[in-house]
């Protein structure tokens, strides 16, 4: 006997859509199916929020099983916003459907906002009251984040322009909470000792579009606590450290036991994960960050320290961070008596040196000079952080290929976040702004701020207030969208155009044309400094602004360019302000940038025609 056909719940749903009509005998039968079938068909299928209230509009019995805080409602939330559904506790009451209308409301909001940068701040850099819109929104910031995540996550080689605006926003707001948490987080005493968490705001404040949480970086390293434990009942099966359960604290006290614990956290670390000191690329930002830290199992003396501490607190071996220079380390006291230490009753151990153990003498020895005792010292967490920071500040400054200057603005935030009066800091902060061109108005703020600190600083002060007047006041000068028409006489010369991939014939680089002018546009002392009179064609000769791959912006002679035969996408954080799209063999300008070049389109078309179509042609 054939089996009876069983309809799949794609079908059930379908079969509902065209059920939910004003047929009485359809719904009838419809509405005479258990509770728990029926609400498994609506959260089964392809029902839109549109379809589930038509759905609940037909009757009573439909109307209950699509109530607002109901199962329907939560499955429609989960399937169109997935990753939001971690911020909601299984116990809590809540209203799916408004939650659904806000969120989507939020959506809505983000997308018109997005789509206004463009034209806002296409010939700047968004400044400081440019988020002031996004400050004002109604509804949890979660959802319009949300959002913005998903702009950033759309497929394709299109909405470049919206991925870089809603970026810059996503930066904007995840740092603001950061730094906003972090301040709080400084406020506690110094004895509140979470070193972890310090850490963890620093890698989040330089890296707010990764998904970095507290959480789950603790999450890692109870991992690699359960490895020491595991290592460590091999050495001893009765070790105290073996009951101690996570989030307490707890103190193994006897140094014999103490020691077994740091002999498996070095095995564990160095021996089986392969943890080590980064001697070879030392100068790397990802050295500090502590979710790089993990990942990559390296990092630098400071970085490695919190790694090691942290997992000897857990197992109850109360280490102390050393703010000794050049080289952090730790100490472990080695003394009963607590009330007459000196530097010689603790030992020094070097996470950066795979847990090697040192004396006074040895440390000295490991930095090449001798130091005073007060650099043995314990230092707080404010102390830990700040000597991070710098290092990323030290760091921010040897930027060169980084035009953007990223690292250095913030590692800047995040050190006048923790002293807020430091003049040359602040001075450094207002060169900075001015020199990229950006937030006037703040240079302004900060120059008046350093004047009521320290009013020795005038002549800086002056110098930077009198050029920042001038800059806004120029601003103010300019006057409408200067238009570049390749048909005018004076551009005859110009033969490529924006949105073409060239390739540099002396040094090599990929790139894509932003922008023309039909001769150098520089001054004189860029045109000597770049030996721009040794080509064939000098100055007098169309010269083109581009984006190249390796993150800079270049101002190229059109003798020195040529078409890529092979053409690839070009990796430059700014390629979405000027493009939209990547067509495979050509950026598509947005529509700013095609308001100021309005005839260069065609003629990019006309060149894909004859170098690439011709091309592909000759190859078949």
């Amino acid at each position: 006997m054939a089996e009876a056909a069983v309809d799949s719940p794609m079908e059930v749903v379908q079969a509902l859509a065209d059920e939910a009509m004003p047929d009485e005998a359809g719904l009838g039968c419809l509405v005479s199916l258990p509770g728990e079938l029926l609400e498994y068909i609506l959260c089964s299928g392809p029902l839109t929020a549109t379809d589930i209230l038509h759905v609940a509009s037909t009757c009573r019995r439909l109307r209950e099983l699509c109530q607002s805080s109901g199962k329907v409602w939560k499955e429609q939330f989960r399937v169109r916003w997935p990753s939001l559904m971690n911020h909601y506790s299984p116990t809590d009451y809540i209203n799916w459907l408004e939650e659904y209308k806000v969120r989507q409301k939020a959506g809505v909001e983000a997308r018109k906002i997005v789509a206004s940068f463009s034209k806002r701040f296409f010939s700047e850099h968004v400044p400081c009251n440019g988020f002031s819109d996004i400050e004002t929104l109604e509804g949890p910031e979660i959802f319009f984040e949300d959002e913005l995540v998903c702009i950033l996550n759309m497929e394709g080689r299109k909405a470049l322009t919206w991925k870089y605006y809603a970026k810059k926003i996503l930066y904007y707001l995840r740092q603001q909470k950061i730094l906003n948490n972090l301040k709080a987080f400084l406020q506690h005493s110094d004895d509140y000792e979470s070193y972890l968490e310090g850490a963890v705001f620093i890698d989040q404040y330089c890296n707010p579009l990764a998904e970095i949480t507290l959480k789950d970086t603790q999450a890692q390293f109870d991992s690699i606590v359960e490895l020491v434990r595991k290592a460590l009942r091999g050495l001893n099966s009765r070790h105290p450290s073996l009951t101690f359960r996570a989030g307490r604290s707890s103190m193994v006290r006897e140094l014999d036991l103490q020691g077994q614990v740091l002999e498996a956290m070095n095995y564990v670390l160095y021996d089986q994960l392969k943890f080590k000191g980064n001697r070879m690329d030392y100068y790397n930002a990802l050295n500090l960050y502590m979710h790089q830290v993990l990942t990559r199992r390296t990092g630098i003396p400071i970085s490695m320290s919190v790694v090691y501490m942290t997992i000897a607190r857990q197992l109850g071996v109360p280490l102390e961070p050393v703010n000794f220079p050049s080289h952090f380390l730790l100490r472990w006291c080695q003394s009963t008596d607590r009330a007459n230490l000196d530097i010689f009753d603790y030992i020094y151990i070097d996470a950066f040196g795979k847990g090697r153990q040192l004396t006074v003498k040895e440390c000295e020895y490991l930095i090449g000079q001798h130091v005073t005792p007060a650099l043995y010292g314990v230092v707080n967490v404010k102390k830990v952080l700040q000597r991070m920071v710098g290092n990323l500040l030290s760091l921010g400054k040897r930027e060169g290929i980084d035009q953007s200057y990223q690292l250095l603005r913030d590692s800047l935030d995040l050190y006048l976040a923790m002293y807020p009066d430091q003049v040359q800091l602040l001075l450094l902060q207002a060169r900075l702004y001015f020199h990229l061109g950006i937030w006037p108005e703040k240079v302004l703020d900060i120059l008046q701020h350093i004047q009521t600190l320290d009013p020795g600083q005038h002549g800086a002060v002056g110098y930077l207030v009198q050029h920042t007047l001038e800059h806004i006041e120029r601003k103010k000068e300019e006057v409408g969208v200067e238009v570049k028409l390749r048909s005018h006489e004076k551009h005859r010369d110009v033969c490529y155009s924006i949105g073409l991939i060239m390739k540099h014939k002396r040094y090599g680089y990929n790139c894509v044309i932003y922008g023309w002018d039909p001769t150098c546009m520089m001054g004189h002392e860029w045109i000597r400094n770049m030996n721009v009179h040794s080509l064939p064609h000098g100055h007098h000769q169309p010269f083109y602004n581009v984006l190249v791959e390796d993150g800079s912006c270049r101002y190229a002679a059109q003798e020195n360019l040529e078409y890529n035969v092979e053409p690839q996408e070009i990796s430059h954080p700014d390629v979405g302000r000027y493009f939209s799209e990547f067509t495979g063999t050509h950026y598509i300008p947005n529509a700013e940038l095609e308001l100021r070049y309005p005839e260069d389109l065609e003629s990019v078309y006309e060149t894909v025609q004859n170098i690439y179509s011709a091309k592909k042609e000759n190859a078949e």
